[in-house]
């Protein structure tokens, strides 16, 4: 079974990306389900999606944590496994996944992502795959959260739009409060097979993504090589 994750700098939707976790699927009108717990379900986000998904050959879905027993009789790991692919939106990354893990929709996004089913996301919906990163969902200061783990590695989003991210997440690897990792500029993207990258997606030359490591006590940023995609 392939694993395949889609990650990109910032949160919002775009038509390049959505279509190539489409394309991904391999399924000519892919079921797609946007969570947008991290924005607290703001419905501007909602229809953003609607609106990128009306240009797309795909079946729109949106999660919502904001249920009953009463109205919702299926179960948040039934509704993620009927899906083709995911797409996590950006906002509070400790929120949502405080909410995730006590819904268990973490494990349910876990388990579908063994079975095949392609995943994504930008801003806190990159952050929460890796391992961990620098996140702005407390007061005061960016801090570091940790996130799933399913890729192994840390993560920085927002690398080339917010100019405190990119200085902050190389001292944390320095200081080996972060593990090697990657970043993506906003407008970039990292797909990911089996955990391994497989391409760099980008919507223009200015926009990329970086591995991000130590190498004799330096930080070494290695430019991927970008695809453009429109």
């Amino acid at each position: 079974m392939k694993r395949q994750l889609l990650t990109y700098g910032s949160g919002r939707h775009t038509v390049p990306f959505l279509n190539y976790m489409a394309e991904a699927t391999g399924i000519e009108k892919p079921n797609i389900c946007f969570i947008p717990t991290a924005s607290g379900e703001d419905q501007n986000y909602i229809d953003s999606f609607y609106d990128i998904c009306s240009q797309l050959n795909v079946v729109p879905h949106v999660l919502s944590v904001w249920i009953n027993s009463y109205d919702q009789k299926e179960t948040f790991e039934e509704i993620i496994q009927r899906m083709d692919a995911i797409v996590v939106g950006g906002g509070n990354t400790l929120n949502m996944l405080a909410i995730w893990k006590a819904q268990g929709i973490d494990t349910a996004l876990k388990n579908a992502y063994e079975n095949g089913v392609v995943m994504g996301g930008g801003s806190a919906g990159s952050l929460c795959w890796f391992n961990g990163g620098t996140t702005d969902s407390r007061p005061a200061t960016l801090s570091i959260v940790e996130g799933m783990r399913v890729i192994d590695k840390s993560h920085c989003p927002h690398y080339n739009s917010e100019k405190s991210r990119r200085p902050l997440y190389h001292d944390n690897i320095l200081s080996g409060k972060l593990t090697d990792g990657y970043a993506c500029d906003d407008r970039s993207a990292i797909h990911f097979i089996n955990e391994e990258v497989h391409a760099s997606v980008a919507l223009n030359a200015e926009n990329h993504s970086y591995y991000v490591h130590i190498k004799d006590g330096k930080i070494v940023e290695e430019q991927l090589k970008n695809r453009i995609i429109s």
